[in-house]
């Protein structure tokens, strides 16, 4: 019998929507603002990685790789993790690129949880990691770090574990807020994780880009982590490839076993010529970092010196290139950009893309409880200085009341 209507839709997508970053974007885009909400710089990659990238694709270097990824550049990934993560890997066993560490993240969740357990999100939360859970069917607990500081509570997290504690996502240097997470913090992590016999699943994509007084640590070099951690990173941020889609995973083989299997089925394998030009970015020398470091640095302080100049309060950040900011003080005319469905950090967003022209991210978009982040948004300086003066001198036009 036939029956009228659309068919349905599955349900597992009606718990969360469409991604408010980049949905950002498109505002800014249709509004001609300039872009500091998605977390993609406006300049070019080091020559060298580009070079690299265009000699490997006119040398027919376009086809599958092996699904985990070339042997050439699981060597390099794992030179350089025994080196500055101080964790060792087997490049044949424990090494996988993937497309991106989104893609690491969720390979790994399905790779490791089976459904009914229970996954820890450290909140505010880059908001990929409930939805993959949440695809998952696995069922997400969270810890808040304290309002200003942005500090771990260690009781508080302690009381989240228990017996279906399958994982625990972990993200260092930290979007939004730009912490980095220190040494006792990750320390605790992982007494935990060996107490509840947890894996820690760390995105650690921005573990070059920290400040004065910080650096970044891998909670897999820990004594007791090396076989229950899944340390994530990949090309994107340190070397500003966002689009080249290529991350890894490193784990123990049993862990990267499941993760590559999983990898296989949703991508078969990050694109070939980026692998190679991954080698190059891997060569690059110490003051490369040091460089970009202190680029970072410059651009970060634009972007602090105009919220200060406007009174709008913020934690400097330590790592990354993400602020939180708290809008409450600013008078803009909520009313008029006020939806039913909006929260006020969303309709802040929506006036100040539209009329101030500068895009930002709501910050209750970084929390489940929705009653945090209603007056934040995130900005992002991965920026020329160019455009974060421009950015600086358009939020001008914005009032203290």
């Amino acid at each position: 019998m036939s029956q009228s209507g659309a068919p349905k839709p599955a349900g597992r997508t009606d718990p969360f929507q469409e991604s408010v970053i980049r949905e950002m974007t498109r505002l800014g885009d249709e509004s001609g603002a300039v872009n500091l909400s998605q977390g993609l710089p406006d300049f070019n990659p080091p020559d060298e990685v580009l070079e690299a990238a265009v000699k490997a694709i006119r040398s027919g270097d376009n086809q599958y790789t092996f699904p985990f990824g070339t042997p050439e550049f699981r060597k390099a990934v794992a030179g350089k993790s025994e080196t500055y993560n101080r964790i060792p890997a087997d490049p044949e066993t424990e090494v996988t690129i993937t497309c991106g560490v989104s893609e690491a993240i969720m390979a790994a969740i399905l790779g490791l949880t089976d459904p009914g357990d229970e996954v820890i999100i450290i909140e505010p939360w880059y908001e990929n990691y409930v939805p993959d859970c949440l695809m998952a069917g696995v069922n997400p607990k969270f810890v808040p770090l304290s309002r200003g500081d942005f500090r771990l509570d260690l009781e508080e997290l302690r009381a989240a574990f228990g017996g279906r504690t399958r994982l625990i996502i972990l993200n260092t240097p930290h979007n939004p807020t730009g912490k980095v997470f220190s040494r006792e913090e990750l320390e605790g992590i992982a007494e935990l994780c060996q107490e509840y016999n947890t894996i820690a699943v760390t995105d650690e994509i921005y573990e070059h880009i920290y400040y004065e007084g910080y650096k970044h640590i891998s909670v897999g070099s820990f004594p007791g982590m090396r076989n229950r951690t899944v340390t994530i990173s990949g090309l994107g941020k340190s070397y500003s490839v966002t689009g080249w889609r290529v991350g890894w995973t490193l784990a123990a083989e049993p862990l990267s076993a499941a993760i590559r299997k999983v990898h296989d089925y949703l991508t078969v394998c990050a694109p070939s010529p980026f692998q190679a030009a991954g080698i190059a970015a891997l060569s690059l020398p110490e003051d490369y970092y040091t460089g970009m470091r202190e680029q970072y640095r410059s651009r970060r302080k634009i972007l602090l010196d105009e919220l200060g100049r406007l009174g709008v309060p913020y934690s400097p950040p330590q790592g990354a290139y993400y602020v939180m900011a708290d809008i409450s003080g600013l008078d803009w005319p909520e009313d008029a950009y006020r939806r039913d469905e909006w929260t006020s950090d969303r309709a802040f967003a929506e006036y100040i893309a539209r009329e101030i022209g500068v895009a930002v991210v709501p910050g209750s978009s970084f929390y489940t409880t929705k009653d945090r982040g209603l007056r934040e948004v995130r900005f992002n300086f991965a920026k020329t200085e160019n455009t974060l003066r421009e950015a600086a001198a358009r939020l001008r036009k914005l009032r203290k009341t």
